[in-house]
């Protein structure tokens, strides 16, 4: 008697640790045909996977096809997949619909494993030749709510330079309730020319839920009491630093700025005693009148956008620049300062000078459109004045204007 209840008891544990193991994997995101497995042949998307390229370009190609030259084995199985980014300003992505919805506020693991092709031979369309698609490329992986739809930027990859399989690791927090990925080629960034790349895809993970970690304490600008008397040095017994106890100031990472300009008044400071004049969000430059605007003013202009980690303007910025062209020959006066400033992915560095260039895309625009270069200031502020206090929201990402003269 008592061996049987020892045996049900056994069986009961077992059963239950195998329904708690099956409910943790409920709560894992999968993809449908996550090896990229099909009859290998070039510009064929695999199945379960939707091609997003560009108009008259070929598909994605399933690997080892030979066809280019790529013979390397799969990681996994017997496919995998490869796109390429191209000398013509074209790159390949393909998307699908994931098993259950990304949840907003939630955090995921992925992993996946990419390698690079020494031998990639495909026709070039700028040279009309044959190319060798092998210039390092990155993986770029959105999340949306179609097919194709490159609504968040969920994670990248550094530049894949390997020559053998590597399994990458992203974690990421998407923004909102994704129902599909896209998995996206794209070139090394900044980059001024487009060129011919290629990376390889195989065994994609499932996205798997994590912890978050707990975000820190956003403060937008430091409060400091001066001081009643006189200020003391700190006392240092550490090389130089101060004592604990003390807390040294905040250092931002440096605003980049160039100063084309020769305002009027360059001397003037703002009055710190009056409130700050109300910015606006998405001006109409067409119906926009001078007596609207007073002096440091900020115009935050949502419809001037570049491609991810790019600098050239985007062409569905055009009208409202044109606006904005117009507003300025119209108001002969008005001295500006257009300022950049992108998420908080990228390091210090490269997101100043990402955004300094975007920045001067804008004037640059505009400069030759017959607008005088002095009109201008342009400064680019990297990560240090987020709107939101999600790093990789896409609101982070913009261009303002502000008025430095009337």
């Amino acid at each position: 008697m008592r061996s049987g209840l020892l045996f049900f008891s056994i069986l009961a544990l077992v059963f239950g640790a195998v329904r708690s193991s099956a409910q943790a994997q409920d709560n894992k995101i999968y993809l449908k045909n996550p090896s990229f497995e099909d009859v290998p042949r070039h510009s064929q998307t695999p199945k379960d996977w939707i091609d997003c390229g560009f108009e008259l370009e070929s598909e994605p190609d399933i690997q080892p096809n030979g066809e280019f030259g790529v013979t390397m084995p799969a990681q996994h199985g017997q496919t995998y997949l490869g796109l390429v980014v191209r000398d013509n300003e074209t790159w390949e992505r393909v998307s699908q619909k994931v098993s259950r919805p990304l949840e907003k506020g939630k955090c995921y693991e992925f992993s996946i494993h990419l390698a690079r092709s020494p031998q990639y031979i495909s026709q070039s369309r700028v040279k009309d030749t044959q190319a060798n698609y092998i210039t390092p490329a990155k993986l770029k992986i959105y999340g949306g709510f179609s097919p194709c739809d490159r609504q968040f930027l969920l994670a990248e990859s550094n530049l894949i330079i390997n020559y053998r399989w590597l399994e990458f690791n992203f974690k990421f927090e998407p923004i909102d309730n994704y129902t599909y990925i896209t998995f996206e080629a794209f070139y090394k960034t900044p980059n001024l020319f487009p060129y011919n790349g290629n990376i390889l895809l195989d065994n994609a993970s499932a996205l798997n839920p994590i912890p978050c970690k707990e975000q820190p304490e956003v403060v937008s600008t430091p409060t400091v009491k001066p001081p009643t008397q006189r200020i003391d040095t700190p006392k240092t017994n550490n090389g130089g630093r101060p004592t604990p106890g003390k807390t040294p100031p905040v250092n931002n990472p440096p605003v980049v700025a160039e100063n084309n300009t020769t305002t009027k008044n360059p001397e003037k400071k703002p009055d710190t005693n009056s409130t700050p004049p109300k910015s606006i969000d998405n001006p109409d430059f067409s119906t926009l009148k001078k007596s609207d605007l007073t002096m440091g003013q900020t115009l935050r202009i949502p419809s001037i956008t570049f491609a991810v980690n790019d600098t050239i303007l985007s062409r569905a910025s055009y009208p409202n620049l044109d606006k904005l062209l117009t507003f300025m020959n119209t108001n002969p006066a008005i001295v500006l300062e257009v300022g950049g400033h992108t998420n908080g992915l990228c390091a210090d560095d490269y997101c100043n000078r990402l955004s300094l260039r975007r920045a001067r895309a804008v004037v640059d625009y505009l400069v030759k459109k017959g607008v005088k270069p002095e009109r201008f200031q342009v400064k680019g502020y990297g990560k240090t004045q987020p709107i939101s206090t999600v790093k990789n929201d896409p609101k982070n990402q913009r261009v303002e204007i502000k008025i430095l003269d009337l």
